[in-house]
């Protein structure tokens, strides 16, 4: 105790001018927080000269504050180093200080930052990459059941790759007073995607300088198809999966011998189904008795082992599902002809939905008549169409 007594008296704050001088310099003047980047010589708001910058410390000054002094126990008078001390702004020295554990922010996780700054800053000289998304969150009645979507779930499934734009998402969710066998249901639902897609989406998509977005989403398939196709493959979306265990929306590792697998119907001649036994099983039986004997099954699957609710673990699969439904397109295209509408009958995970929708090209492909199981019905049922068929 003594021995620390005395090192913590020989620790000053005060940092050297030409240590401060490097840190101005591996900065570029900027703050080293991952995704500010904000310059510290002038005022945001008045554009005057103006220092705003603070000196903070990767492992703390006082060996009681958010994560200590770390390899700094020995020699703590080396705590004031340009090695240990990072550029910031005042919000986000706050911010990882505010973290008083250093559980969310740790020394490594700060190292690691400010090294990827200065290299950064290395290679381009001030150009700032940005990491910021705007979040967007989709919910609708799944049977019975209501959309919990969170905010703070989604910052956290963000988290390092990325950066909320806003403290509020950009909400396209309703809440229908239709049940999901009705008409009425997919009418409503469909046409207000469309609508508050086109006022609050849009104008992001053509103004925003910030053009990537988050996408939380819980909703029936047939929906999640079409906010699909009002994003398309030409916006930059990361696509958030609802994992079942471990709960949340965090990637996992990559499920062992996952691969997509087309089927090919027995003819060709007939109405064309795709039917999308991911999530399960769909009995061709199931689909004849609403569509009739004649028709050319294709189907999207995966091998027995993966068929599940928790099968889609890595971000990986969803580019694997853009292809393999991009193929399957041109496949029955060929077969079918581009004007014949194609009948989708779905058993899919969330994230799969809304990539399917992003893979469709509406110049190119034939109109897709969406099916939906309905529980209460105890069959699938026409939902939506996409495309130019009635």
């Amino acid at each position: 105790m003594v021995k620390n007594k005395l090192n913590i008296k020989e620790v000053t704050r005060h940092i050297k001018h030409t240590v401060e001088r490097e840190l101005w310099a591996r900065a570029a003047g900027r703050c080293q927080f991952i995704g500010c980047n904000r310059l510290l010589y002038k005022s945001p708001l008045t554009q005057e000269r103006v220092n705003i910058s603070e000196k903070a410390h990767i492992y703390s000054f006082s060996q009681d504050g958010p994560r200590g002094w770390g390899p700094f126990q020995k020699n703590p008078e080396s705590l004031n180093d340009v090695c240990n001390l990072m550029l910031m702004c005042h919000d986000c020295h706050k911010t990882i200080d505010q973290d008083t554990d250093g559980s969310k922010y740790s020394g490594s996780l700060l190292q690691q930052w400010k090294k990827e700054h200065e290299h950064r800053i290395l290679i381009v000289t001030g150009i700032a990459v940005t990491r910021k998304s705007h979040v967007v969150f989709y919910g609708s009645n799944i049977g019975e059941q209501r959309s919990p979507l969170q905010h703070e779930d989604a910052k956290s499934a963000i988290f390092l790759e990325r950066f909320p734009v806003s403290e509020n998402a950009i909400c396209l969710s309703m809440s229908c007073s239709h049940e999901d066998n009705t008409v009425g249901f997919w009418e409503t639902e469909s046409a207000h995607l469309k609508r508050v897609f086109d006022q609050k989406v849009l104008p992001v998509i053509e103004h925003d300088p910030i053009k990537h977005f988050s996408l939380f989403a819980l909703a029936p398939i047939p929906l999640l198809i079409q906010l699909g196709t009002l994003f398309t493959d030409k916006i930059t979306v990361d696509t958030y999966q609802p994992i079942r265990e471990p709960k949340g929306w965090h990637w996992q590792k990559f499920p062992d011998g996952f691969e997509f697998l087309i089927k090919k119907p027995e003819k060709y001649d007939a109405a064309p189904v795709l039917v999308i036994s991911l999530s399960d099983n769909i009995n061709h039986d199931r689909i004849k008795t609403v569509m009739g004997e004649e028709v050319s099954v294709w189907e999207l699957t995966v091998p027995e082992e993966h068929i599940g609710n928790d099968n889609i673990r890595n971000r990986a699969q969803l580019s694997m599902m853009r292809k393999i439904i991009r193929k399957l397109m041109v496949l029955i295209k060929d077969s079918h002809g581009s004007t014949t509408p194609l009948s989708v009958f779905p058993a899919m995970a969330v994230s799969c939905s809304i990539e399917m929708g992003r893979a469709r090209m509406p110049k190119a492909d034939m109109p897709w008549i969406i099916y939906d199981q309905n529980n209460k019905e105890k069959k699938f049922i026409k939902a939506i169409t996409i495309g130019n068929s009635q």
